[in-house]
């Protein structure tokens, strides 16, 4: 071996070592306080799991929508697609949360960025809803969503219209979120199930397009592990992505588990060269989420699941995407 071959050896263990030796602080930009029957096994439980798994600070939600347990089936579901039940929008969901965090110290209470998404996406009035929440928790709310659109089966499941993130209801909900300097997680799919093309682009991109005032977080950057079932990698995401991305500078991306695999890291487990391209164009847009219902024993395996495709950023990009990206596109973190 040449002495440059060596040098070269040796500084790309040297590398190794060094990105192993990193200590990621995270903020989860994506958590569920309650699942889709509204139950929880608590702050205690979540508070030790988010110690344990070294997270700083966490968005959290509850779940907008409640899944029937119908006169005709005789077990109990255990998530919304456990049977053929209607789910139905819930607004306690809201009070909930809030409940839960009033009952906390204050140092652990400021810990944690609550977000609305209790409201029906497809109903004008919603926007009340949140104007009243506002006003009922002054200084509580610092976000609003997981906002459900297109969401796999339970869009079906759920009772009333289908939920677009274009509509006219959610049109209204982007203004007052751009006067009150609130961001919106938004859940809306970029295809079904079986369209092997962004057949619900459109969808995202136009409130993208005509709210450049709103802040937009992505959840799971349209992807889903209902989608990756039917047809197993989306070829078109990451230029549909790279191109939104580029356009509009209103739109951040939650890297919630969907996104892991099959696109951050390849079948062996390494990180995509691609992928890693993108996320340091743009440092400052992505953001990571474990995306946890309600039970928390798996949001340490669920974030440090990220760690490799972290540990091949540049360290400095690696931590905002690991937890500073989130704080910074928080209301309070932008005055």
């Amino acid at each position: 071996m040449t002495a440059r071959a060596l040098a070269c050896v040796l500084l790309f263990g040297w590398l190794c070592q060094a990105a192993q030796a990193r200590e990621y602080r995270y903020s989860d930009a994506h958590l569920h306080y309650v699942d889709f029957f509204q139950e929880s096994e608590g702050m205690p439980a979540l508070i030790k799991a988010m110690d344990a798994a070294g997270v700083e600070q966490s968005m959290i939600s509850g779940i907008p929508v409640a899944k029937k347990w119908h006169e005709d089936e005789p077990k109990r579901p255990r998530y919304y697609a456990g049977d053929d039940a209607d789910a139905y929008w819930y607004s306690a969901t809201d009070t909930y949360v809030a409940a839960a965090l009033q009952q906390l110290p204050s140092d652990q209470r400021k810990r944690f960025h609550p977000f609305l998404s209790g409201f029906n996406p497809v109903d004008k009035n919603a926007v009340s809803h949140i104007e009243r929440m506002l006003d009922l928790y002054p200084g509580l709310w610092q976000g609003i969503g997981e906002v459900f659109t297109r969401h796999d089966d339970l869009t079906a499941l759920t009772s009333g219209d289908t939920p677009r993130a274009n509509n006219e209801a959610m049109t209204r909900i982007y203004h007052l979120a751009a006067e009150r300097d609130l961001p919106v997680l938004l859940h809306s799919n970029i295809t079904s199930k079986r369209e092997r093309n962004p057949l619900y682009l459109a969808e995202i991109e136009e409130p993208l397009r005509n709210h450049p005032h709103t802040r937009f977080i992505w959840a799971h950057a349209g992807s889903s592990m209902e989608i990756h079932r039917h047809q197993k990698q989306m070829d078109f995401l990451l230029p549909v992505l790279t191109r939104l991305l580029e356009d509009y500078p209103n739109l951040y991306v939650d890297l919630s588990w969907s996104v892991l695999q099959p696109y951050l890291l390849d079948e062996q487990g390494a990180p995509r060269k691609e992928w890693l391209a993108l996320v340091e164009k743009y440092p400052e847009r992505f953001m990571l989420g474990s995306d946890v219902v309600g039970r928390f024993g798996s949001l340490g395996e669920q974030m440090h699941g990220f760690k490799p495709f972290l540990d091949a950023l540049p360290e400095s990009v690696a931590h905002k995407v690991a937890r500073e990206n989130f704080l910074a596109v928080l209301p309070k973190a932008r005055h």
